[in-house]
């Protein structure tokens, strides 16, 4: 079906099957949210959690409620909520820190254990287009290990041809993120990994961009070690813990440099030693942010009564539909879709090229619809098919015809950027 007007779109929001879960998050007035790549909006009931356990659970319980309100296992709790959406199974995940951290984590411990393995294996490939604070990271790793450790960038044609060229035998980790951060490209996870492997290397897979937004099998994929954050398509809340997933037969095979006691095996005999933990909770550090920890949970209970497959298809259809729109209605200005238009390659987000990226999105969110600006000239739309529908679609590409047509990007207030764009 070829959808060619606005009232098309409001009847396939009609017969839409995920339309109810809309009534899970509240988000302003007359405001078409396509940023929930970035931030989610606030989930029903987060503010009513926060307050009980600020003011029940902290304010009443005080520190008997480690105990008696669960605070200590919530760590494993959301974890196995996390690892039953990326494919995982139950003990195989923890939510815990930040991504740049459990990135850390998951690098140095790959690392270590090549280096027992195959010492002479010592670069870590990632994506010339990774988020920047994944190679920040690795390279400061890098850089603290010396000994010839270095980090290796590799552009996005390189990772989906198998490494033909940069496999070599000295590479021991490589780290992907699942779905590019400024073109939404999705890559296969499953023949990736294959190829990893068959070059001796291992992987750890960034989900930011992919958890809670698509099918995800990790275990079925052979994956080493996944990390990722809730605050974007899990709907956690700005800051919300991230989480870090380790394959069953790697999760007792070596330890991670951040020893802290909550992944001690033994945390409350205050023994001088450390011991890891068993599993996945060796990865656990210090002492946990519980109140966003508690509000994140709500992002992730959504996703107990989520059918992820209709999810993905619906996700395809929003983002099919911007294609169509943005080719058929915006074709006289100088845009360019950087989004793959292959199903197999593309997230749930589309993005989009103009010389004025950043006035256009300025101009837009004026108007109450909210995407993002990405270096160089690249306009984010994420597509979140939970309290996203095909009208807003429709209405988004038309805002955009009309900023386009009467350049109402070009007024000075559209120029001023703010310190986060």
């Amino acid at each position: 079906m070829t959808t060619t007007d606005r009232r098309s779109c409001e009847l396939r929001d009609s017969d839409d099957a995920l339309r109810g879960f809309r009534e899970e998050f509240l988000l302003p007035p007359e405001t078409i949210y396509l940023d929930g790549n970035s931030l989610g909006p606030r989930t029903k009931g987060a503010t009513e959690r926060a307050r009980e356990v600020i003011e029940d659970e902290w304010g009443t319980g005080l520190i008997g409620s480690w105990n008696t309100a669960g605070w200590w296992d919530l760590p494993a709790k959301l974890g196995d909520k996390v690892a039953g959406l990326i494919g995982g199974g139950a003990g195989s995940a923890v939510v815990t820190d930040t991504t740049s951290i459990n990135l850390f984590k998951a690098a140095s411990a790959a690392l270590k254990m090549q280096a027992v393995d195959a010492p002479e294996r010592r670069v870590i490939l990632t994506q010339r287009e990774n988020f920047p604070s994944d190679i920040y990271m690795l390279q400061g790793l890098a850089e603290q290990l010396g000994d010839g450790y270095e980090v290796r960038l590799v552009d996005d044609a390189e990772v989906t041809a198998g490494f033909p060229t940069t496999m070599t035998a000295e590479v021991a980790l490589v780290v992907l993120t699942h779905v590019n951060y400024r073109t939404g490209r999705l890559f296969d996870m499953e023949s990736t990994t294959s190829a990893i492997h068959a070059g001796g290397a291992l992987v750890v897979w960034d989900l930011c961009h992919s958890a809670g937004a698509l099918e995800i099998d990790l275990a079925g994929s052979g994956a080493d070690m996944a990390i990722g954050c809730t605050y974007k398509f899990l709907n956690g809340g700005p800051g919300s813990p991230a989480f870090i997933w380790v394959a069953e037969a790697l999760a007792n095979r070596f330890t991670q440099p951040l020893s802290g006691w909550w992944g001690h095996d033994r945390p409350f005999e205050m023994s001088p030693d450390y011991a890891p933990a068993e599993g996945i909770r060796r990865y656990l550090t210090g002492t946990q942010g519980i109140v966003s920890m508690s509000v994140a949970e709500l992002g992730l209970d959504i996703y107990s009564h989520v059918d992820m497959a209709a999810v993905r298809a619906k996700s395809l259809e929003l983002s099919d539909l911007f294609i169509e729109l943005v080719d058929s209605r915006l074709s006289a200005h100088p845009i360019e879709i950087v989004t793959p238009r292959e199903h197999a390659h593309r997230g749930s987000q589309v993005s989009i090229t103009h010389p004025q990226g950043f006035a256009i999105m300025s101009a837009l969110i004026a108007r109450g619809i909210i995407g993002d600006y990405r270096e160089p000239e690249v306009l984010r739309f994420g597509l979140t098919p939970l309290y996203i529908g095909f009208t807003e679609v429709w209405d988004t590409v038309e805002a955009l015809r009309d900023i386009l047509d009467n350049r109402l990007w070009d007024a000075p207030e559209h120029k001023v950027r703010g310190a986060v764009t």
